[in-house]
C-alpha cells in the first residue's frame, strides 16, 4: 500500500513539472486532490486496512495531500506572476542598444582628411603647447613683427603658449624629414578671443602643405579646387583674392560661392555672393631658411582652414557655440 502511495505522489510531481497554465494546474488538483482522485479515494478506504497499517499509512496519505497542495499552490503563484508579465516572442529579433552619433566636428574633419588622403598628403599630429620659436619666429614672425597681433596668444610662460595655429608642424616635420613632403596636420588651436556666434578660444584647424622641386602657384591652385569640390559640390565657384601672411609669399584668400543665397547676396555673404573659406600661399624662403632647405631648389605651398568654418557652411549653423554646447537636440540631427 505504501509504494502505492508513493507513485500516486510521484506521478502528480511529474504532471504539476509539465503545467504551462492555471487550466492545466487546476485540471491537476481535480485529478489527484479532487474527490474522485485515487488520493482521495485510497483516503475514504483506510478504514477498510487491517487495525495495525491503518496509522501509517493514514499518516503518509495525508502528508503526500499536504505537500501535493502545497505545491499546487506555489506553481498557481508562479502561473499568475507569468501571467503579468508582457507577453515576449522569443523569436523576435533582439533590439539594438542606442548608440550615440559621431560629432559634426569629427564628421567634417573625417571628411577633409579622407579627401587629401586621396590625393596622396599624409596626417601628422602636433603638440598643441608650443615654443614661441616654432609658433612665430620660425614661421617668419620675429620679436615685434606686427603680424603677431593677428593671433592673440595665450602664453603659458615667456617662451611657451598654446598654440594659436597648425603651422608650426610645418617646421617639425621640415626639421626632420627632406622633400618632398605631402603633409596635411590638424587639431585644436588657441586664441585669445571675446566668445561670440563666430568666435572661440579654441578651435580646429588643418594645415597642409607640400615641398619638391618644381612645385608652383598652379599645384595650389589645383589641390584646393579639387579639395573644395569635392567638399562643397562639383559646381561650387571659387576665386583667389591676394592677401597677406608671414609665412607664403604670394598669399591668397580662397572663396566660394555663398552656399545659401547661392550667389546672389544675402545677409551672410554681406550682400557679396561670396563667402571667405581658407588661407593660402607660397611658402615663404624665409621659412625654409629655418629649417635648412635650398630655396634655390625647393619650393612649396601652404593652406589652413578652420574645420568650424566649414561645418557651419556644410550644415548651415549661424553660431559657432552650438558646437561645443552638448545640447543632445542640436547633436542628434547630424
Amino acid at each position: 500500500m505504501e509504494e502505492r502511495l508513493l507513485k500516486i505522489q510521484k506521478e502528480a510531481e511529474e504532471a504539476l513539472k509539465k503545467a504551462k497554465t492555471l487550466e492545466e494546474l487546476e485540471a491537476l488538483r481535480v485529478k489527484y486532490l479532487g474527490r474522485k482522485g485515487p488520493l482521495t479515494l485510497f483516503i475514504q478506504k483506510i478504514g477498510d486496512l487491517p487495525r495495525e497499517e491503518r496509522p501509517s499509512l493514514g499518516r503518509l496519505a495525508n502528508e503526500i495531500k499536504k505537500d501535493l497542495s502545497r505545491e499546487i499552490e506555489e506553481k498557481r503563484g508562479r502561473l499568475k506572476e507569468r501571467q503579468a508579465l508582457p507577453s515576449l516572442d522569443l523569436t523576435l529579433p533582439g533590439k539594438k542598444p542606442p548608440l550615440g552619433g559621431l560629432h559634426p566636428i569629427t564628421q567634417v574633419l573625417n571628411e577633409v582628411t579622407g579627401i587629401f588622403s586621396r590625393l596622396g598628403f599624409r596626417i601628422v599630429q602636433g603638440p598643441e603647447i608650443e615654443t614661441d620659436y616654432y609658433n612665430f619666429e620660425a614661421l617668419n614672425m620675429p620679436p615685434g613683427h606686427p603680424a603677431r597681433g593677428m593671433l592673440d596668444t595665450f602664453y603659458l610662460t615667456k617662451n611657451t603658449l598654446l598654440r594659436s595655429h597648425t603651422s608650426p608642424v610645418q617646421i617639425h616635420v621640415m626639421e626632420k624629414e627632406k622633400p618632398p613632403i605631402r603633409v596635411i596636420s590638424l587639431g585644436k588651436v588657441y586664441r585669445y578671443e571675446a566668445v561670440d556666434a563666430s568666435h572661440l578660444p579654441m578651435f580646429h584647424q588643418v594645415e597642409g602643405f607640400m615641398v619638391d622641386e618644381g612645385v608652383n602657384f598652379s599645384h595650389l591652385k589645383g589641390v584646393l579646387e579639387v579639395f573644395l569640390n569635392e567638399l562643397f559640390g562639383p559646381k561650387t565657384p571659387i576665386r583667389f583674392r591676394p592677401s597677406f601672411f608671414p609665412y607664403t609669399e604670394p598669399s591668397a584668400e580662397v572663396d566660394i560661392g555663398c552656399l545659401i543665397c547661392k550667389g546672389k547676396g544675402c545677409s551672410v555673404c554681406k550682400r557679396t555672393g561670396w563667402l571667405e573659406i581658407l588661407g593660402s600661399g607660397m611658402i615663404d624662403p624665409s621659412v625654409f631658411k629655418a629649417v635648412g632647405y635650398d630655396s634655390e631648389k625647393y619650393t612649396g605651398f601652404a593652406f589652413g582652414v578652420g574645420i568650424e568654418r566649414i561645418a557651419m557652411l556644410k550644415y548651415n549653423i549661424s553660431d559657432m557655440r552650438l558646437f561645443f554646447e552638448n545640447d543632445l537636440r542640436f547633436l542628434r540631427q547630424f
